[in-house]
């Protein structure tokens, strides 16, 4: 998902991070990423920063293959499932 722009590179520092990601969640950012020729973390800022303004991250082609990657790796939870998630004991 490389973009064409003509508007000048903004300069970013950017820190490793230790985050911890529901498993198939985890599968299908990375599947995405993948398809988009980009990396997990350039998906992730752009996600966060459109959710921020309150934007729509991803096109309806985007959702539909979103969806299969869903199907492939087992993801059903659901957005309304965010606040009700317990890490299962190993």
């Amino acid at each position: 998902m490389k973009k064409i722009s003509h508007q000048p590179e903004i300069e970013v520092e950017r820190v490793q991070t230790g985050v911890r990601l529901e498993k198939r969640l985890l599968k299908v950012l990375k599947a995405l990423a993948e398809l988009k020729d980009m990396s997990l973390g350039d998906l992730l800022e752009g996600v966060v920063l459109h959710a921020f303004e309150g934007l729509v991250p991803f096109s309806a082609q985007t959702l539909k293959e979103i969806e299969q990657f869903k199907k492939i790796y087992g993801l059903t939870l659901k957005a309304s499932d965010s606040h009700q998630l317990k890490e299962r004991r190993k």
